[in-house]
């Protein structure tokens, strides 16, 4: 499953790094490496235990917004439950657990519904979610080391993710929602991916990109996507595929360059 192959991928790429580098900065909110990892790793152990064991998931919730009302954040958190754990044993534990997780959604009927920090989630778009997140944080590890990632149709999902919280980007916001673009994504193997068909407006370009801007990794003023009217420009700015308060992406580069 592509969840699985998503982890795996980055599993791969992770495990060439050693100690000194896990403990190196990202330009995601100057996470490690090693937080990287360790918030996949809680995720896919919360998603478990949300799928498996509700009242322990839910008691976890309410310890999190205890933490949260004192001032702190889920990364406040879970560095405090699991810095005991070193690079290799932090690898090897998410590695056992993504596994398990990708078994757990295998076998699962894709309609099921299990309990989540927001509203209740299909097991189907909770795998979708946490490929999302592999994919997300993963280019974090990629662009601190400075290594390309070489995309792969997996990417499908991360973009569907994208057009279908176009309106709640705007809505989180507390803002008006314009018309949903055409949105035309070229895909990693040549393919051609459309959603919307017929909008007065568009968005169009590599599916790499795409999701680079949804999951605000890139702006989109630093990719090859095309964007027509003032709506859809408007949503490329803001644009956030995963859930919580609102958070805004990178500056484009050259904003970067000359602050």
């Amino acid at each position: 499953m592509d969840f699985l192959a998503e982890c795996e991928a980055l599993d791969a790429f992770v495990s060439r790094y050693g100690e000194a580098d896990f403990a190196r900065r990202t330009d995601f909110y100057g996470w490690t490496v090693r937080d990287e990892v360790m918030h996949l790793y809680f995720l896919d152990l919360t998603t478990l235990k949300a799928i498996e064991q509700e009242a322990d998931f839910l008691a976890e919730v309410a310890d999190i917004r205890r933490c949260q009302a004192a001032g702190g954040e889920l990364s406040d958190y879970m560095r405090e439950r699991y810095r005991a754990l070193t690079r290799d044993t932090l690898l090897e534990a998410w590695r056992e657990t993504y596994r398990r997780l990708a078994q757990v959604f295998a076998a699962a009927d894709p309609k099921g519904r299990m309990k989540w920090f927001g509203p209740d989630m299909s097991l189907r778009s909770a795998a979708s979610a946490r490929q999302m997140e592999v994919w997300a944080h993963g280019q974090d590890i990629y662009d601190l080391f400075g290594v390309e990632r070489v995309p792969s149709d997996r990417v499908r999902n991360i973009c569907e993710i994208g057009v279908r919280t176009q309106g709640w980007t705007f809505h989180n916001r507390k803002l008006d929602t314009p018309e949903a673009p055409t949105v035309t994504l070229t895909a990693p193997s040549g393919g051609l991916w459309r959603w919307n068909e017929g909008g007065a407006e568009a968005v169009e370009g590599p599916a790499a990109d795409f999701a680079l801007v949804v999951t605000q990794r890139r702006h989109v003023d630093d990719t090859a996507l095309r964007v027509t009217g003032p709506g859809a420009r408007r949503w490329m700015e803001l644009a956030q595929c995963f859930a919580g308060a609102p958070s805004d992406g990178p500056p484009p580069k050259r904003a970067r360059t000359e602050a």
